[in-house]
């Protein structure tokens, strides 16, 4: 039972989180520094979800071939290549540094 009051206390609680953003003034949103917060913060969370995904194991943090592949993602986003280049360039040395350990 525990497990469904968790589940309805979420709902409700994303349910009232839209509804506070949707009761922002509109004079608010139009300022300056809100719009640019508002864009760079999808940008933050998704670095920040990146980083706990390759640097976390459970509670320690951890250097292993997901990070090698970030660091190949990252040399070939510096040279500017294309997007799947980006991927399969942290796939392979992902992989490879996995074959080899």
């Amino acid at each position: 039972m525990n497990v469904w009051i968790a589940i309805g206390a979420t709902a409700l609680g994303c349910y009232l989180v839209k509804l506070l953003g949707l009761s922002v003034p509109a004079g608010v949103l139009e300022r300056p520094l809100v719009q640019r917060l508002a864009a760079l913060l999808p940008v933050a969370l998704l670095a920040a979800l990146i980083a706990q995904q390759t640097f976390a194991d459970q509670v320690s943090l951890v250097l292993d071939a997901r990070a090698a592949g970030l660091g190949a993602a990252a040399v070939a986003l510096v040279l500017r290549a294309p997007f799947l280049v980006v991927v399969a360039a942290a796939v392979l040395v992902t992989a490879g540094v996995r074959a080899l350990a």
